[in-house]
Formats: C-alpha cells, structure tokens, sequence
C-alpha cells in the first residue's frame, strides 16, 4: 500500500473533517449526483500542488472553501491533508510516512506542509515527480476527461504519455539546465564586458607600473650615489669642524676667563661693603644728634627741677613761720607714698629719656597740685618736705642718665672714626680693580679680533652643515629612511681634505639623478598605483578564471542536456513500445480483437518569421517565404474487429470510451504509479463492458492503488472498501463500508 489517507476539512462541500482511508487496492466512492464525490479527486489534485482553479471547478482560492449554509458558518480556510506509506522509500525523503497538507486562506495565500515543515511549492512538485505523481495527468482522469486523450492534438497526447512514462522529472532537469546554460551564457558574455571594459584601465595602469619600476632602479641608483655623497660630506664637516674648533677653542677658552675675571673686578668697583660702611657712618652720626637732643632736653629737666627745689624750700620755711599748726595726716601722707610709688613704678621700666621725662613732669604736677591744695588749706609742711626728696631723687636719676648719654655719645663717635678708617682702604682696593678691568678688555679686543679672523670659514661651515641637513631631509622624502644609514656605505674616505669642487661635481650629478626620479614618478603615488595594478590584475585574473569555469559549467551542462534529451528520448521510445504492446492487449479484450496502436509523427508547423510582418497589401508578393518547424505527437491507430473503421473521428460514444480506457490502462501499466484515481470513467459502459472494464481494474491493481468514483454496481463489486457520500444540510458527509466486514456481519 502506497496511499494509506485522505483528510478533508473546509474544502468546497466539505464543513467537517472527512477522513478516508485506503487500506485495500480498490475503494470505491459512491453518491447521488451533487453529493461531493467529484471534490474528492480535486481534493486529490488541490493537495499534489494544482494551480488551476479551472481544473477544480472555481476561478479563484475562495471558490475551495466551503462558504457556509444557514446551519453551518463558513470556513475561513480549506485544508487537505495526505498521507503516504514510504516504507519503500519510492518518496526520496527518510521517512516511514509521508504527510503533504496544503492550505489555502481566503486571503489566497497557499501554504504547503510536509512533514510538519513549511515547503515551496517547487519543494513539493520536485518530490512528487521523482515517484510519477502530479497534480494531474495519467493517475488523475476526472469526469469527462477519459476521452480527452483521444481528443487532444498530437503534440498533447505526446505530453501525456511523456508525463505518465515518468520523463517529468528528466524534462524538469532538462529545462533547469537550459536555464542554466542560458544564464551561463550571459554571466559568460557579461565577464568578457568586463574584462574588455578593465582592459585599458590596466594596460595604463601596467605603463605607469613599468615607469614606477623604472624610477625604483633610480631610486636605488640614488640611494647609492646619495650615501656616498652624505659619508663625503659628512667626513668634510667633522673635518672642517675638528680644524676651526682647534683654531678658535684656546681663544674662547680665554674669554671666558676674561668674563670670569672681570665679572669679579666689577664687584671689586661695586663694592657693597663700602656703601653698607657710609651708611652705618651715617646712623651713628644719627644717633649722635638724636643723644644731643637727650641731653638737652634732660639739662633742661635738670634746671626745672633745681627751680623746683629752691622754691618749695623757701615755701617750707614760710609755712613753718606762718601757720606751724598746720600738719598732714597719715592717710594724707599714705596717699602721697602711693601715688609716687605708684609713679615709680611707671618709670622703672623705662630706658628711654623721654619717658623719664613724662614721669618727672607726672611728679613735679602732682607735688605742685597737692602743695598748692595743702597751702590753700595750711596743708602740713611734711608733704612739701616729701616732694623735695622727690625732687631730689629725679634730680639724681637725670644726673645719671646724662652720665650714660655721655658714654653712648663717646662710643658712637670712636665707631665713626673706626669705619672712615676702613672706609679709606676699600676706596684703595677699588681702584686697583678698575685698572685691572681696563687691562682684562684690552685682551679681550685682541682675541676678539683673532676670532674674527675666522669668521668666514665658520659662515661656511654653518652653511655647509645646514644645506647638509636640507639634503638628509630632501633624500629621506625621495628614497626613503633607508638614506640615513649612509654611515654604513661600503666606501672609505681616505682623506677628508677632498676638493670642495669634487663635492660640488658630484653634487650636481645628484641633482640630475634627483630630477630624473621625480620626473618618472610624474606626480603619481606609486603605493596608490601599485596597489591599483594590483587589484585590478587580480580582478582580471579573477574573471578570467570566472569565464574559465563558466565555460566548463557551459560544456558540463551542453553535456547534460544532451545527456537527459537522448535519455528522455530513448525512455519515450522505449515507453511507446510498451504501450503499444499493452495497449493492444487491452484493446482485443475491450472489443474482442482488432488492432491498436500509437505512432510517433512529425507534423510540420508553418510560421512566418517575426521581421517578415507587413501591413501594405501591395508587398504580399514579395513576402519572404514561411519558416518549417518540425513537431513532434502522437497518433492513434485503431481498426475494429468486424468493422472497417481505421480512423477515431469514426467511432461512436461507448467505442471511444472503450478505446479511451484501454489506452489509459495500458500507459498505466508501462510505469505505474503508486495510485490511479478514476472519475466515472465507467459512466458510458453498457453491463458486457463494465464486467470487462471491472477485470481490467483488478488486473491494474496489483501494481497500482485505485481509487474510483463510479455509479456502477460492477465496479463497485470489485472495491475492497465502498464509502458513501451524502448531502445532509449542504455539506457533504461520508459513510464506509468494507466489504469483508459487512460480509461476516451479513452472515
């Protein structure tokens, strides 16, 4: 068994799931007219990838769903589900069964299921062909197409038996490889454009390579030359440079000491010492007038005192003579010891005269306030006796602080003398200094004017050394850092002394090489061009060896489609053989005897060429002659028995029936299919040959699965399983019934 199930669900009458199962060689479907057995074989060619709404009796997608009843909603997809028995792998995939479900929404979009996977419908036809099954053809003969095959044109019937001697497969390679070769062909033609388009490119670019190679010879050329030149000329400085630092070194080295020297004169001349001792002469002579002024401010004290005393005596004794009853009291006399106590310590700290001064003053106010207040109020003669003592006292305190401003004025006057005595030695000591400075630049004019001497030379030499830098920097840009090694150049400078015009010889020859250079890099950057060149013959060989592999792949597939066309052609010739042998079979058993045949012909198709179209009457007699196409068919020989009729057109209705099934089984026989399934095909049969017409389909089953729509009780005594289609509330429903069950239920 190859074909175990069908399942069914919103496909046109269908609203609910239908299942069938085929597990006998013959099931038979049965029904009214109208009850949905037809849709079973659309369902058929829906599933195995049909894309003719024509051939499934709808215009578009819509028209396989059922669109509902006033009992029953309509669907919103229609799906049909297959399932194959692969246990012998005729289906080339690794599986024991094979499920194919196709879908379609009312939106029109189809899906295609295999296994569970989502598949393209070019998945699903490959798979399909490579075990003899299509969406239609030989295997699926629908009502009113039996006779199809003997109405069709040569060309068609030629399609036919192509598609049922299993050459689909070889035909679909075929096609694939002549659209392989086609478009072969262009890559082909369109990599040739490319390489003539390149071509120039890379011949320009292989010229400006040749001159960029030419200007690397240079290069090196230079390099070479500029090494030798830069050790020359680098042994001529270090020369040169050795002979003027010897010349000017003693000399430099002296003016430097001369510097030092004179530097060290001039401090001489700028002693600090001399002035740091005018201005210490100047701050004693300072403080000398400032201890004057002490002086005189405490000899004026001196005599304010002695006044003082004089009068507060004559005050004593007059108080004594006038009131000797007045006398102080002790806390007047405590008061007075405070306050002079009080002023004592005021003054106790005090160095400076003029606070001394403040303080005598404080005493001689107070002494006089409280003499003045006493006398007014015959104070007592004791307290103006106390502040004579003070007097005194202050008068003995001034008296020894004009003994110390004495020996201040002493010592300051000896440290004068002392400093203009040293004062006098250092003007001495300057002066030899500034003798020694005129003599020092004196020797410096003189060495100054020595070096002068070699001024010039030196000018060169810095000159030389900056045009050599110039240079190192100039061959660094035109031959790369590599220059810099010229200390290592395989040459020996034996004398450093080398003509100056030497050098200038080789100098200009350099300057030709470097002219030479430049002008064969032409402004180009080489890297750029070079790696240009590069890419560019690396794109050309790329696509050459493209072309080389087109054109093996071209010949490979010339190769292959002559292989498959001399396959196809053999297999077809060898199949027609076949058929006719089976076709001749079938046929003495449908009529009895007589003769049937097909034959391969040629017809020869007349078409004008597509640039000989004209539209003026006047031209037709010098039309180009028509083209002969060649075109290959199949034609149908019959001969009945009894009868002579030796062409189809004169057979009647049940006689082309006849003729019709014999040729169908007898193509079904030469490379049989895995299932047949057969729409009425039966329907024009009288009994005789429905008997004959169920033998033939028990012969055909047991290479073929069947499966058959019919209304005739003969073929459907030779089903194995019978299922029942019926019309209940507008969709269609199954009933099934297997024979061997129901017999042993009968019994």
């Amino acid at each position: 068994m190859y074909l175990k199930e069908l399942e069914i669900l919103g496909f046109k009458s269908f609203a609910k799931k239908a299942n069938l199962k085929f597990n006998f060689p013959i099931s038979a479907i049965v029904g009214p007219n109208g009850s949905g057995k037809s849709n079973i074989a659309e369902a058929f060619r829906f599933v195995l990838g049909e894309q003719s709404f024509k051939s499934m009796r709808g215009k578009r997608g819509e028209d396989l769903i059922f669109s509902g009843t006033p009992t029953l909603p309509r669907q919103s997809r229609a799906s049909v589900k297959l399932v194959f028995d692969n246990s012998r792998k005729i289906l080339p995939v690794d599986f024991e069964d094979v499920t194919l479900e196709r879908i379609v929404h009312r939106d029109g979009i189809n899906q295609y299921i295999i296994n569970g996977s989502e598949v393209r419908l070019k998945d699903l036809i490959e798979l399909l062909a490579s075990a003899n099954i299509g969406s239609s053809g030989h295997h699926i003969i629908s009502q009113g197409e039996a006779d199809r095959i003997l109405s069709s044109s040569p060309k068609e019937r030629k399609t036919m038996l192509e598609d049922a001697l299993g050459l689909k497969i070889f035909q679909y390679k075929k096609v694939e490889s002549e659209r392989k070769l086609i478009k072969t062909e262009e890559n082909i033609k369109q990599v040739q454009s490319l390489r003539r388009e390149i071509a120039p490119h890379i011949k320009f670019l292989k010229k400006q390579v040749e001159k960029i190679e030419e200007g690397e010879k240079l290069k090196g050329t230079l390099l070479t030359f500029y090494k030798e030149y830069l050790k020359t000329e680098t042994e001529y400085l270090k020369s040169k440079k050795a002979e003027l630092g010897k010349n000017i070194d003693g000399p430099q080295k002296r003016l430097r000491e001369i510097a030092t020297e004179i530097a060290a004169a001039e401090k001489l001349t700028q002693n600090q010492t001399h002035h740091d001792l005018t201005i210490k002469i100047k701050d004693l002579e300072n403080q000398i007038s400032s201890i004057t002024k002490e002086k005189e401010d405490l000899l004026k004290e001196d005599g304010r005192i002695e006044g003082q005393l004089s009068s507060l005596t004559r005050l004593i004794e007059k108080q004594k003579a006038e009131d000797k009853s007045v006398s102080l009291t002790k806390s007047e006399l405590n008061e007075i010891k405070n306050k002079i106590e009080d002023l004592d310590k005021e003054s106790a700290g005090a160095s400076d005269v003029a606070i001394l001064r403040e303080v005598v003053k404080k005493i001689i106010n107070f002494v006089k306030e409280f003499l003045i207040s006493k006398i007014a109020g015959h104070g007592p003669v004791d307290e103006m006796q106390a502040e004579v003592e003070k007097c005194r006292e202050r008068k003995e305190e001034i008296n020894s602080a004009l003994d110390s401003i004495k020996n201040r004025e002493s010592f300051c006057r000896e440290e004068i003398k002392n400093l203009r005595q040293k004062l006098d030695q250092d003007k001495s000591s300057s002066l030899a200094a500034e003798k020694k400075i005129v003599t020092l630049m004196s020797e410096k004019n003189d060495i100054q004017q020595e070096i002068s001497k070699h001024s010039i030379a030196i000018d060169t030499l810095n000159r030389d050394e900056t045009a050599f830098k110039q240079e190192l920097t100039e061959a660094v840009v035109l031959v790369g850092r590599e220059v810099l090694n010229y200390e290592s150049a395989p040459i020996s400078v034996e004398s450093p002394e080398i003509s100056r015009e030497e050098q200038l010889e080789k100098r200009k020859k350099l300057e030709r090489l470097k002219i030479r250079v430049e002008e064969s890099a032409g402004g180009v950057v080489s890297e750029d061009v070079l790696r240009e060149y590069k890419d560019a013959s690396e794109r050309d060989e790329f696509l050459a060896r493209e072309i080389e592999d087109l054109e093996k792949s071209s010949i490979s597939l010339k190769s292959l489609i002559e292989e498959l066309g001399q396959k196809i052609e053999t297999k077809f010739h060898e199949g027609v053989a076949k058929i006719n042998n089976e076709f001749q079979k079938f046929f003495e058993l449908m009529f009895g005897g007589g003769t049937a045949g097909i034959k391969v012909i040629k017809t020869e198709i007349r078409r004008r060429k597509e640039t000989d179209l004209s539209f003026d009457e006047g031209d037709l007699e010098s039309a180009p002659e028509e083209e002969e196409e060649p075109e290959e068919g199949i034609d149908i020989k019959v001969n009945l028995p009894r009868k002579k009729i030796n062409g189809l057109m004169m057979l009647s209705g049940g006689e082309r029936a006849l003729t019709s099934i014999a040729l169908l089984f007898a193509i079904s026989q030469v490379n049989p299919p895995p299932f047949i399934i057969l729409d009425e095909t039966d329907a024009a049969l009288d009994e005789a040959n429905s008997r004959k017409y169920g033998d033939m389909i028990e012969n055909l089953s047991k290479s073929s699965q069947l499966i058959l729509i019919t209304h005739n009780r003969e073929t459907m005594s030779r089903a194995g399983v019978l299922y029942g289609v019926t019309m209940i509330g507008g969709a269609s429903q199954l009933l099934s019934v297997a024979f061997d069950e129901g017999t042993q239920w009968a019994k």
